[in-house]
């Protein structure tokens, strides 16, 4: 079938009208069935070729909790334009994530170059990660947007779905904005900040 009838095979298949959603995906450990036979550092090397950017995803205080949560995040992406959609993936072992998902809101802060520190910073567990990190609330969750990113990205958590030994995590964009000028971003190549 060429590009022409794959095309007008998705406008019926569109055309059908709503597809029923599949079931959710039961939450559990990766079985030593399913690892592929491939060695985890040629895993890390080859695909660490690709550079990402670097992100920091927060979310505000849960109820109970005594302050913000973040995490240092390079798989993060744009997923869709109607809805407005992002994802990023966060390991199954975060303590962070739980918090997150208790707040069910993020907000995703896009570094800027010289914020490598900051990233790092935020990739250490169990520290105070907003000791003296200037921040004010993103406009519709609260959710930290941190002093000096290039763009941040104000989120409702959408939908969680398991990939591995991550979560993938969706979220409706509720309000978003970026610096003026022609800032570099942060950029992770081979291990380190590019």
């Amino acid at each position: 079938m060429g590009h022409a009838g794959m095309a007008e095979a998705a406008v019926r298949y569109l055309r059908a009208g709503p597809v029923e959603a599949l079931p959710r995906p039961e939450l559990r450990c990766v079985r030593e069935d399913e690892r592929a036979p491939v060695d985890q550092g040629d895993f890390r090397r080859v695909l660490g070729t690709f550079a990402t950017g670097v992100t920091i995803v927060t979310a505000p205080a849960a109820e109970g909790e005594s302050g913000p949560a973040g995490f240092a995040c390079q798989s993060f992406t744009s997923l869709s334009l109607d809805p407005p959609l992002v994802t990023f993936m966060v390991g199954r072992t975060s303590t962070t994530w739980p918090r997150i998902a208790r707040a069910g809101v993020f907000c995703v802060n896009v570094l800027s170059a010289d914020q490598g520190g900051l990233c790092r910073a935020f990739a250490v567990s169990g520290a105070d990660k907003f000791a003296g990190v200037p921040h004010t609330p993103a406009p519709v969750t609260g959710s930290p947007r941190l002093a000096g990113a290039l763009a941040w990205i104000d989120c409702t958590i959408h939908a969680v779905h398991t990939g591995g030994d991550h979560l993938i995590v969706v979220g409706r964009v509720n309000a978003l904005g970026a610096e003026e000028g022609d800032g570099a971003p942060l950029v992770f190549h081979r291990g380190r900040f590019a």
